[in-house]
């Protein structure tokens, strides 16, 4: 194919010679191992084909990182894909060789949580999870750690102080980010309803805290229908905002903090009130996109799911080379404002 890099563009980008290039890439003699690391970055940089093959060979006496994922609702498509930015970002590491066993929770409950993550007991060298804040999943985390098994809480924090680490967004600056742009697109005065997952979910519940304290400070005179637990799914979502809507002519906007927004935003859509009730939800997927698209959705406050799979191999293995810290910590990664204008 006319245009396709070669091994000399593979040599000229990483400084070195074509022959080196040949000995990293099949294994004729040994190189050092800075200067294979250096071949297969500049592999993957000019996109040679064979970039893989030279990444493997750079890695061969890299002791391989293994590291255990838990997930939930393995059919959402969010999670979908934030399971495959964590693969690729695994796979394209210069400088570690990864192994990911990604597990699915069964279903939303703390023993479920509990289960799938204290059943990576054995098999991995660290777990990085989503789940709930409960004390049975605190008790799993806890049988972990005294194994010397780090476990690091991804997008909403659970068993803090027992955890290595949480990686996600700052929920609490994220639910006053969404005060703030309700604040500013609401097209009429009315009330304001919100939705979360249940108050186990750490990160919703600090949404939740955010989102209304900004109202508190800057708009009191703004009224809040009760707080709605939705499970995380669509179909309580959907109902409640048909009931609420029907119920309070005056509604005037939605925030969802958790999952469940596929039921909002098909409820607004229904009742054709695209524009009239301000609709900001969490996380960009088919669903949030197409609403985006159709006026329903006004605000997707977005993870950004890359930074984060970066963030989350760097920390994992740092601990597994350094020791776990005696002050678990946080390290945020800022969310993302996604309008209709944006796509």
């Amino acid at each position: 194919m006319p245009g396709r890099p070669t091994i000399e563009d593979v040599a000229k980008a990483a400084g070195v010679s074509v022959a080196t290039v040949d000995r990293v890439l099949n294994g004729r003699a040994r190189v050092r191992e800075e200067t294979a690391r250096k071949v297969s970055e500049a592999a993957e940089a000019v996109g040679y084909h064979a970039a893989p093959a030279i990444r493997a060979r750079a890695l061969a006496h890299v002791p391989e990182l293994h590291l255990g994922i838990v997930l939930q609702k393995e059919r959402h498509a969010f999670y979908q894909d934030f399971a495959a930015r964590i693969q690729e970002t695994a796979r394209q590491d210069p400088l570690r060789r990864w192994r990911l066993t990604i597990r699915f929770s069964p279903g939303q409950s703390p023993a479920d949580f509990a289960e799938t993550i204290a059943g990576m007991a054995g098999k991995v060298q660290a777990v990085a999870a989503t789940g709930i804040d409960h004390h049975d999943v605190t008790s799993a985390v806890a049988m972990l750690r005294g194994r010397g098994v780090p476990v690091f809480s991804l997008l909403s924090d659970f068993a803090a102080g027992v955890r290595e680490a949480y990686l996600g967004t700052n929920n609490l600056k994220t639910g006053r980010t969404a005060a703030w742009l309700m604040h500013r697109i609401m097209r009429r005065p009315g009330k304001l309803a919100l939705f979360i997952g249940g108050h186990r979910f750490h990160g919703h519940d600090l949404r939740e805290a955010g989102f209304r304290s900004y109202f508190r400070e800057y708009a009191p005179e703004i009224a809040f229908l009760d707080t709605m637990i939705n499970l995380e799914t669509r179909q309580l979502t959907y109902e409640t905002t048909l009931e609420i809507a029907a119920r309070h002519p005056d509604l005037a906007g939605i925030y969802c903090a958790g999952g469940g927004m596929e039921g909002a935003i098909a409820a607004i859509q229904e009742l054709h009130l695209g524009g009239k009730v301000a609709l900001i939800v969490n996380e960009l997927t088919p669903e949030s996109r197409q609403g985006l698209m159709q006026g329903v959705v006004s605000v997707v406050l977005a993870t950004p799911l890359q930074p984060l799979a970066a963030d989350l191999l760097s920390a994992v293995a740092h601990v597994l080379e350094h020791g776990m810290a005696e002050n678990p910590g946080q390290r945020f990664v800022t969310s993302l404002v996604v309008t209709p204008e944006s796509l």
